[in-house]
């Protein structure tokens, strides 16, 4: 073979070799496309799609959606409900003590659209509005309710915080208060007042205790001076106890209306016994 012959297909080697390369490039273009276009939404999640920067349709899913590659776009937002932690905020109550509050927050997203389009960050959003808000309502609380009333300031601040978040399609379900930390002085303040209340309702019960002890025993004695032989019955009693003591002497006082009942007693003549 001469040179031109092997020139020829030198040439014919080359163009064969240019076509399996483009049509090689040709399925791997085919099938990344295919990979961009398929979309699995799952269960928990919606997609929002974008056409040439439009939302098209509102949310999707769950399910397999296909895509334009490039010109359309699927942005895919998590519906699960999200905790988040409020930082701890130094918070000055109405009757101007400093505590340092802080709570967690519970929320979802319920409108994926709003929370794609409105908002750029919802969950940092949410947060920082938790943030804000705590230090507002706790502001507006005396420490009493602050540590007193926590279900009432809760529903105050989800409330506040749900109405601020709404237009970005999120719902926040609850917000609870976790723990108040307290200045040292305040929490010993505390103690000193918890003790005095305790010593005043001990000396409120000591002081019902005598005044029912005093009622009883004026009732009694009403009792004895419409009947004077109580008194001389428990006067008896009295003898009794104190004998049951093993005292080796005892003196006691006789009363002259006693001696004088056992004097008409003695000489009262015994009546026979009669026979039927």
């Amino acid at each position: 073979m001469n040179a031109e012959g092997w020139q020829n297909m030198l040439v014919a080697q080359i163009d064969l070799d240019a076509w399996q390369i483009f049509l090689i490039a040709l399925v791997a273009l085919v099938v990344a496309g295919l990979v961009a276009a398929i979309n699995i939404v799952k269960e928990y999640e919606r997609g929002v799609i974008f056409r040439l920067g439009r939302v098209i349709a509102g949310a999707k899913g769950p399910g397999l959606f296909l895509i334009i590659p490039i010109i359309d776009k699927m942005v895919k937002v998590n519906l699960q409900t999200v905790t988040v932690n409020v930082p701890s905020q130094e918070v000055i109550t109405r009757d101007n003590v400093t505590v340092r509050v802080d709570a967690v927050a519970y929320f979802n997203v319920v409108e994926p659209v709003k929370s794609v389009v409105n908002i750029q960050n919802y969950g940092y959003a949410t947060s920082q509005v938790c943030q804000t808000t705590l230090r507002s309502v706790c502001g507006t609380a005396e420490l009493d309710e602050v540590l007193a009333e926590r279900e009432r300031l809760n529903d105050e601040i989800q409330t506040v915080v749900d109405e601020a978040t709404e237009p970005w399609g999120v719902k926040v379900t609850r917000v609870e208060i976790r723990d108040v930390n307290l200045p040292n002085e305040i929490q010993r303040a505390m103690a000193r007042q918890a003790e005095a209340e305790r010593d005043r309702r001990a000396k409120i019960i000591n002081a019902e205790g005598e005044f029912q002890a005093a009622q009883k025993l004026s009732d009694a004695a009403e009792v004895i001076a419409r009947h004077p032989v109580a008194y001389q019955l428990r006067m008896l009693q009295t003898m009794t106890e104190v004998a049951a003591e093993k005292n080796s002497t005892l003196v006691f006082p006789v009363p002259v209306e006693l001696l004088a009942a056992f004097q008409r007693i003695g000489e009262a003549p015994i009546a026979p016994l009669q026979n039927e």
